[in-house]
């Protein structure tokens, strides 16, 4: 029987098989190549090959689209009716949940699953990327932690869970330690670009600013490669550095270029670009009709009952190129869900809608119906999706609509907030500059 480099026993794999799924595995751990291409080698040399299945199911769901989870159903039905032992029957299970837009069940279930099977390497980096998703920030951390021990040097792909270590220390806010890890793990495999972002993210919190635009310059070779799955979020990073320190043209020209040079169809990616674009345009920056190509690769991802994080940045787009009788679309789908939709459909109606409607109150310029609908917002939503940093958006919208209100008290404590965070930042002094100005003009300054 054969075995995974970790020691994990696989049903139905072949000499030749292995490789390709081993190859497929590293490339998944480094996003970087084309993993799910490797696997259908796999699977068609070994048409027993259990785990090659499981992987491209895992592979779909981590993407969290519409018609990539029917994909992951669809392989989850075939894996169920082949030879499975104990591991790879309980990894499906799991991966079946979140096909079905389980996503909280899901990591409940990968959490006991890797509390039996430490070094299942696979199911360790996806129950962290759910938990990515569902934005348990304590279980990015403690789910490696639990399974850290068993890990040694000796073990092949160590580096890869230090580096998802250093992640969920980033969002727990112990940044030396994060930092460190990630540093350590770059030094076992400089390619890993999730531990290079793990780093960047301890300098976005910290408001390290040039510090982050030099580690980005310096690394790029590594995290920009053409076969780089996380290279637009990488550059999606380097432009928030860019923004902090009021470059708004230098931000501007990596949207134009390596966010959306080659019109990317993939949700992570679109992701960024409208969160982007929209930090774009509050900073007053004339976006022109950059919106109506992101609206465009929007629609198909969007379904209102899948991933509402995800609706919610499509919105973004919707709304920046009016187009309204497709948001009322969304919005409606996300108010319309069921019990029935379970989770993900809670998460719509929880989560997703005050959003949407939050940052459509914005963008309409009723701030007050915005700050009604955000201020509660920014404290729900930590339980949906996305890092700190991408949630930041919510609080710089916020803030915004705020200011432009003249709602001095709740603008005055929020540009109070950001500033203790991040005392450096241009985007924040902005917002402090224009708290003053009334008090300046009422004076006679």
């Amino acid at each position: 029987m054969k075995k995974d480099p970790q020691g994990n026993t696989l049903t139905g794999a072949s000499t030749e098989a292995l490789a390709l799924y081993e190859q497929a595995v590293t490339a998944f751990n480094e996003y970087r190549g084309d993993p799910m291409s490797l696997l259908d080698q796999a699977t068609a040399l070994a048409p027993g090959f259990v785990m090659a299945f499981i992987a491209k199911a895992v592979l779909f769901v981590s993407s969290s689209e519409p018609a990539a989870l029917l994909e992951a159903a669809t392989l989850i039905a075939r894996v169920k009716t082949m030879k499975l032992n104990d591991r790879e029957q309980s990894l499906a299970a799991a991966i079946e949940l979140a096909s079905g837009g389980s996503w909280v069940e899901c990591a409940l279930a990968l959490d006991r699953h890797s509390l039996r099977y430490p070094l299942d390497l696979l199911a360790l980096q996806i129950g962290h990327l759910i938990d990515f998703l569902c934005a348990n920030a304590r279980n990015l951390r403690d789910r490696i932690a639990r399974a850290l021990p068993a890990w040694t040097h000796e073990v092949p792909a160590y580096s890869t869970v230090l580096g998802m270590y250093s992640f969920g220390l980033e969002e727990c806010g112990d940044y030396v330690r994060a930092e460190d890890t990630g540093r350590r793990a770059l030094d076992g495999q400089p390619y890993d670009s999730w531990a290079h972002h793990a780093v960047t993210h301890v300098m976005e919190m910290q408001g390290r600013t040039q510090d982050g635009i030099n580690w980005m310059v310096a690394r790029q070779p590594f995290w920009n490669t053409a076969d780089n799955f996380f290279k637009v979020h990488n550059w999606w990073h380097k432009a928030l550095f860019h923004l902090d320190i009021d470059q708004k043209g230098q931000a501007l020209a990596i949207y134009d270029g390596p966010v959306r040079q080659q019109h990317s169809q993939t949700a992570m990616d679109l992701v960024d670009a409208s969160a982007l674009l929209w930090r774009l345009q509050m900073s007053g920056c004339d976006v022109g009709q950059r919106w109506n190509e992101l609206a465009d690769c929007w629609l198909p991802h969007a379904d209102g009952r899948s991933y509402a994080f995800n609706d919610w940045h499509a919105a973004m787009a919707l709304l920046g190129a009016n187009r309204r009788q497709e948001l009322d679309e969304i919005r409606l789908r996300l108010r319309n869900t069921r019990a029935a939709d379970g989770e993900s459909g809670r998460w719509a109606r929880q989560y997703g809608l005050p959003l949407v409607n939050g940052f459509a109150a914005f963008h309409r310029g009723d701030y007050l119906q915005a700050i009604e609908l955000l201020y509660p917002a920014r404290h729900i939503v930590n339980a949906f999706g996305g890092s700190h940093a991408q949630r930041d958006i919510i609080d710089w919208t916020l803030t915004e609509a705020a200011v432009r209100a003249e709602q001095w008290h709740v603008a005055t404590g929020l540009v109070n907030e950001r500033l203790a965070h991040k005392p450096s930042s241009a985007v924040n002094w902005s917002f402090l500059a224009r708290l003053h100005k009334p008090v300046c003009q009422a004076v006679g300054a």
